[in-house]
């Protein structure tokens, strides 16, 4: 029930992966620039009115106890609110989901305070309506993640309308005091129109950021796709120059070589030994050079923007095809929401599809293998990848030398496999590790940024 429930929310709410950095932007120059300003003069003015020239003095009967607990929760607000303001000051070195639950409970409690003032006001009729109008703008502004900014919306919705009924019952209690005449309720006809402004405030405030964080994203990623586009193109015509500049000397040798074998005699056999030799290892550093630039896949290509969990499970279909008889489990985790990667797939697919195939091997001989395989978000705007097995894992003195070319345990491996992994994640500035896994076997960890730039390697 709680998943369909989540499946919903995330359908009519997509949860929006903003840059860490635009996030810490859209903070500091609302809530900080704007909003530390704004308060300053409000907590002046009101200040002096409840304290000083008593502008609420009006205020009499029931609503009187209730000034009174508002003079108290004032200057708790602006104690809390100074406090939210020294934080928000050192900003850059505090981390961003502390500045981010901090101004999410900062923008709680201006809705409690916009909600007691309304209480003075005129209740469902005040004309601090307009002022709730304007936190939903702020929370939409500072509140990005789609989650977040929704609670924080629906509870200044219900500030409004708690303020709004607390109004009815103290009127109703003024009735009973002083008689009928002192106050009326608010029509059910206006009272439905702010509520349904509110939430139509709230629902567009969220829709309008949609659209301009899918229109900043596509301009995003159409500059990261030229940028590795190009860098691909020119690691492709640095590896032909390479190809070109290696064989074509090794072809020489291997035919000066054979030249050289055919032209001695027969009673030179260690002369004509040595030249077979000279043509074996030239034809041997022939495909070792094939095999690295294989490995090294450069090769010219298409970036893509691609999806993680859907390209997860072409590389499982691909290595535990339907019907096949391997006697492993996979089991997959992913996240709701994950940002995309910009990738060639090729690159993407032989990382994962490399990973499995390591599992599968080592798995081949234990009865009840499991592959989970997951991917999470991780920290700023990261995609996190793990393949997990409950195989005999990686001894700890081997794990610094696993990610090696032509390292290998096992009998009739290149050591080539994990070498790619570890090559084709780096490429695009991310990250390796291997890890203990909770099932009992190794843990492989890999980080991809979603937005960086492809690494040309050395």
């Amino acid at each position: 029930m709680s998943t369909q429930v989540a499946d919903i929310f995330f359908r009519w709410f997509p949860t929006q992966t903003v840059d860490p950095d635009e996030h810490r932007i859209r903070i500091r120059w609302m809530e900080r620039n704007v909003g530390t300003l704004v308060k300053i003069a409000l907590f002046i003015v009101f200040f002096q009115e409840l304290f000083f020239f008593r502008w609420f003095n009006f205020v009499s009967g029931p609503r009187d106890a209730v000034m009174e607990v508002f003079r108290f929760f004032f200057l708790g607000y602006v104690i809390a609110n100074i406090a939210v303001g020294l934080l928000l000051w050192g900003m850059d070195q505090t981390p961003l989901k502390l500045i981010q639950w901090v101004v999410f409970t900062n923008a709680l409690l201006d809705s409690l305070f916009l909600a007691a003032l309304t209480l003075f006001t005129g209740g469902f009729d005040s004309v601090l309506f307009w002022g709730f109008l304007g936190l939903i703008i702020r929370n939409t502004i500072s509140m990005p993640e789609a989650s977040l900014q929704t609670t924080l919306n629906i509870l200044t919705i219900l500030c409004y309308l708690s303020a709004g009924a607390v109004d009815i019952q103290i009127v109703e209690m003024e009735n009973q005091l002083y008689g009928e005449g002192l106050s009326e309720y608010t029509q059910a006809e206006p009272f439905l129109m702010r509520l349904f402004l509110l939430i139509m405030m709230a629902v567009c405030g969220h829709g309008l950021q949609v659209l301009l964080d899918q229109q900043r994203r596509s301009l995003d990623e159409a500059r990261v796709f030229a940028q590795r586009q190009a860098q691909l193109q020119a690691t492709g015509r640095l590896a032909a120059e390479i190809a070109h500049q290696i064989k074509n000397p090794l072809g020489i040798i291997n035919n000066a070589a054979y030249s050289l074998k055919r032209k001695l005699s027969e009673d030179q056999k260690e002369l004509s030994r040595q030249a077979e030799l000279i043509r074996e290892e030239v034809e041997r550093a022939d495909r070792i050079i094939t095999e690295l630039m294989g490995y090294a896949q450069l090769a010219e290509g298409r970036v893509e923007r691609l999806e993680a969990p859907q390209e997860i499970q072409h590389a499982i279909e691909q290595v535990f095809p339907s019907g096949s008889a391997y006697g492993v489990e996979v089991r997959t985790d992913f996240a709701q929401v994950l940002p995309p990667l910009m990738m060639q797939r090729s690159h993407f697919l032989e990382v994962i599809v490399n990973l499995l195939l390591n599992a599968r091997d080592l798995l081949s001989n234990y009865e009840g293998g499991i592959v989970q395989v997951g991917a999470y978000y991780g920290a700023e705007y990261s995609v996190t990848i793990t393949v997990d097995d409950n195989g005999p894992g990686v001894p700890d003195e081997l794990k610094n030398h696993i990610f090696e070319p032509y390292f290998t345990t096992k009998e009739k491996g290149s050591g080539l496999g994990l070498a790619i992994v570890r090559h084709n994640t780096e490429m695009y500035g991310g990250t390796t590790q291997i890890e203990d896994s909770a099932l009992g076997g190794a843990r492989f960890v890999l980080n991809f940024p979603a937005k960086s730039v492809m690494r040309l390697q050395k």
